[in-house]
C-alpha cells in the first residue's frame, strides 16, 4: 500500500486524490460487505426497539410480523407468511444490488498480503 501511495504523489495527486482514487477501490469489497452486515444487522433487530417503542404503530417490521393473530390469539398463518415474504424483499435487493462486492470482500478475508 505504501508503494501506492508513493507513485500517486509521484503522480502529483494530494492526500484527498490518493483516498480517493487508490484506497477508496481497493476497499470498495470490504465496505459493501461491511454495508449489507449493517443493513442486515439493524434489519432484524427485535428485542431492542421494544424497549424504546410503545405504540404498536411504531413498531418495526419483524415486531409487526407478531402481531398478526386471529380473535382467540391465535397466529394467522397465511397473513404472516405473506407478509414475511413481503419483508424478505428488501434484504434480497440489497444483496443483489452489492453480491459482487460482498463476495470480493469475502474472498480477500483470507488471503495474505
Amino acid at each position: 500500500m505504501r508503494a501506492l501511495e508513493e507513485a500517486a504523489r509521484v503522480d502529483g495527486l494530494g492526500r484527498f486524490g490518493t483516498f480517493y482514487r487508490v484506497a477508496l477501490p481497493l476497499a470498495r469489497p470490504a465496505l459493501g460487505a461491511v454495508a449489507i452486515f449493517t443493513f442486515l444487522h439493524s434489519w432484524n433487530l427485535y428485542l431492542e426497539p421494544i424497549v424504546y417503542l410503545s405504540s404498536p404503530e411504531m413498531f418495526t417490521l419483524p415486531q409487526a410480523l407478531t402481531q398478526f393473530v386471529d380473535a382467540y390469539g391465535g397466529p394467522m398463518w397465511n397473513v404472516q407468511l405473506a407478509a414475511a415474504s413481503m419483508t424478505a424483499l428488501p434484504v434480497l435487493v440489497v444483496f443483489v444490488l452489492a453480491q459482487r462486492q460482498f463476495i470480493e470482500g469475502l474472498a480477500h478475508t483470507g488471503l495474505k498480503g
